[in-house]
C-alpha cells in the first residue's frame, strides 16, 4: 500500500555515518554479506522496502544484489543505481583500507569515492525527502568492479519479473573531475576485448623450412590493425581507439621457432560502431593476414542520453548547491549505465574521482554533505515536476 503519511526523517542517518559504516565492511568484488547488511539497515530506517538476491556461481559469483523501493502515492519513479563492491585495496595505505579514518577534512577508506560515499549521500537525501510524491528506488549490485556477469543485468531481470520500470535513473559514479559538480556523464563509449591466436609449426631455428613461424604473421595482423582509423569522433563522443594490450609467445628457448603466438586488443568505441561490427572488422583482418582465430568479448555498447529534461534537472540541482554549471561529458570507462540505459534515460553524477582505485582513497567530508543536498534537490525537482 502507498505510504500516505511518511514517517519523520531519521536524524542519525547522515552521509558521513553511513559512508563510514559501508567502508567498514570489506567488499572486494564480488561483494556479499556484511556491506549489504549495513545498507539494508539504513534503507529500512529511511522508509524503504528492501529485497536482496544472491545470484550466480563461481568463478564470477555468487554476487549479492539489492533492490529497495519506497512508494508515496502516485507520481514519477526515480531510480538511483550504484555498487557496493570495490577493487582490491593493495598495500602501503596510511591507515587500514577498511577502517574508515578521518584525517583533517577527509574520510579515508576503500570505496570512499567509488562508490560507497555517493550511495551514503543518496540514502541520506532520500531520508530527508520523505514527503515527496511518487516512487524512489535503489538498484545496488555487488559486481560492478568485476565481471558484471551476475550483477546489474541479473538485477534488471528481477525488476522485469516484478514489472518495475523507472522513469529515469541516476547512477552515482564519481564523475566530478576537479571540483564536486563540474562533470555529469550523459553517455559512455562501448568496450570490446579481443584475443587473437595465430598457429604455426614448431621447429629448430636453423631449419626454418621445416617450421612455420607464427610471429611474423601476428605482427602483420597487428600492423594492419594499428593502421585503422575508426572515426574522428562525434558531437558528444571522442574518437574510437584500438589498443594492443598484450602480446604473448611464451617461448623459453632461443633456438626454437614457436608453435603459437597470441595477442589481445581492446577497443573503446563511440556510437558510430557496435561491438559486433568491430568484431567482424578485426576478424576479417585476422583471417586475411594469417588465417588466425579471434575470440571477442563485448563488455558494453555505447549509449547516449541526449541533453534534455534529465540532464537539465541534475545540472540545476548541482548549480543550486555549488554554483557550478556542470560540463556534460561521455568520457571515461564503462559503468553499469551501459545496462541501465535499456530501462530508461540515464545520467551519472557523483563525487570527485581523483583518488578512485588508488591507495589512500579519500573523500572530502564536506563533499558528502553537499552531494546529499544535490541529490535531495534533484529528487525534489523530479518528483514535483
Amino acid at each position: 500500500m502507498p505510504n500516505t503519511s511518511p514517517t519523520p526523517a531519521s536524524p542519525t542517518l547522515t552521509p558521513l555515518s553511513l559512508a563510514e559504516a559501508l567502508i567498514a565492511a570489506p567488499s572486494v568484488t564480488p561483494a556479499t554479506g556484511e556491506v549489504f547488511d549495513a545498507l539494508d539497515a539504513a534503507l529500512v530506517e529511511a522508509g524503504f522496502t528492501v529485497e536482496r538476491f544472491l545470484d550466480g556461481e563461481a568463478p564470477d559469483g555468487p554476487v549479492e544484489n539489492l533492490l529497495a523501493i519506497r512508494r508515496n502515492g502516485e507520481g514519477a519513479h526515480v531510480a538511483f543505481a550504484g555498487h557496493l563492491d570495490v577493487v582490491p585495496p593493495g598495500e602501503d595505505w596510511g591507515s587500514h583500507p577498511f577502517v574508515p579514518t578521518r584525517r583533517g577534512e577527509l574520510l579515508y577508506g576503500r570505496g570512499a569515492v567509488d562508490m560507497k560515499g555517493s550511495i551514503a549521500s543518496f540514502v541520506a537525501a532520500a531520508n530527508v525527502q520523505r514527503d515527496l510524491p511518487g516512487t524512489i528506488s535503489l538498484i545496488i549490485t555487488g559486481d560492478e568492479e568485476g565481471a558484471a556477469t551476475y550483477g546489474t543485468p541479473v538485477l534488471m531481470q528481477h525488476m522485469a519479473a516484478r514489472g518495475i520500470v523507472p522513469d529515469l535513473c541516476l547512477v552515482g559514479e564519481p564523475t566530478s573531475a576537479h571540483r564536486l559538480g563540474d562533470v555529469v556523464k550523459i553517455g559512455r563509449r562501448g568496450s570490446v576485448n579481443m584475443w587473437i591466436t595465430v598457429d604455426g609449426v614448431q621447429g629448430h631455428v636453423a631449419y626454418p623450412h621445416l617450421a612455420d613461424n607464427p610471429v611474423p604473421r601476428l605482427l602483420r595482423i597487428l600492423t594492419a590493425i594499428d593502421e585503422i582509423v575508426l572515426d574522428d569522433g562525434t558531437e558528444w563522443f571522442q574518437p574510437s581507439n584500438i589498443e594492443v594490450t598484450d602480446i604473448h609467445v611464451g617461448n623459453p628457448s632461443t633456438n626454437v621457432i614457436p608453435a603459437k603466438a597470441t595477442a589481445r586488443i581492446s577497443i573503446r568505441f563511440n556510437n558510430q560502431h557496435s561491438g559486433e561490427s568491430l568484431t567482424t572488422l578485426i576478424r576479417t583482418i585476422v583471417e586475411r593476414e594469417a588465417g588466425g582465430s579471434l575470440v571477442a568479448k563485448i563488455s558494453g555498447e555505447p549509449f547516449l542520453t541526449q541533453p534534455g529534461p534529465l540532464s537539465e534537472m541534475i545540472s540545476a540541482a548541482i548549480e543550486s548547491v555549488t554554483g557550478l554549471a556542470p560540463e556534460l561529458s561521455t568520457t571515461g570507462g564503462t559503468s553499469d549505465a551501459r545496462f541501465l540505459c535499456k530501462l530508461c534515460p540515464v545520467v551519472e553524477f557523483g563525487l570527485n574521482n581523483a583518488t578512485m582505485h588508488k591507495r589512500d582513497e579519500a573523500v572530502a567530508i564536506d563533499d558528502l554533505d553537499k552531494l546529499a543536498l544535490i541529490y535531495a534537490d534533484f529528487l525534489r525537482r523530479v518528483l514535483t515536476a
